[in-house]
């Protein structure tokens, strides 16, 4: 191999691993825990003024979700008052799920469906569940950030 191409390898490789470190989870409990899903109830978040209003907490139904696709996450409701957001993006193909029925978030090309609780992959062939996005809910209105 010339020196040219094993410096372009190197270069890849080392662009590859600083890539994958960088999209690693920084928390000490390690991939997969969805235990700190961040989540919003009516009123209990400080400085809910800020970020991008999605809807008011009356458009998302009890049992189900919406998804947002123009902000790219899914906004569900597992039990009344409690909501939950989710990257809207399938972890399998990057597809957007299109749907939320029967208390999964669905994505349409493959199949893969998600809990509307925790984002866990109730079907695959998604291979993780959604990531948590942060939201606030104050005087009935659901922020994202």
């Amino acid at each position: 191999m010339n020196a040219r191409r094993r410096t372009v390898l190197a270069a890849g490789a080392a662009g590859a691993a600083a890539l994958v470190t960088g999209c690693g989870s920084s928390d000490e409990g390690g991939g997969g825990d969805t235990s700190g899903t961040p989540t919003a109830s009516d009123g209990a978040s400080p400085g809910a003024s800020d970020g991008v209003e999605l809807a008011a907490t009356g458009d998302i139904p009890v049992g189900g979700g919406t998804v947002f696709k123009e902000r790219k996450v899914v906004v569900t409701q597992p039990e009344e008052g409690e909501f939950k957001a989710f990257s809207a993006v399938c972890t399998h193909a990057s597809c957007l799920v299109s749907t939320v029925s029967d208390g999964t978030i669905n994505c349409p090309c493959h199949g893969s469906r998600f809990s509307i609780t925790d984002a866990a992959v109730e079907a695959g062939p998604a291979p993780r569940p959604l990531p948590a996005e942060r939201i606030s809910v104050s005087g009935g209105t659901i922020r994202l950030g």
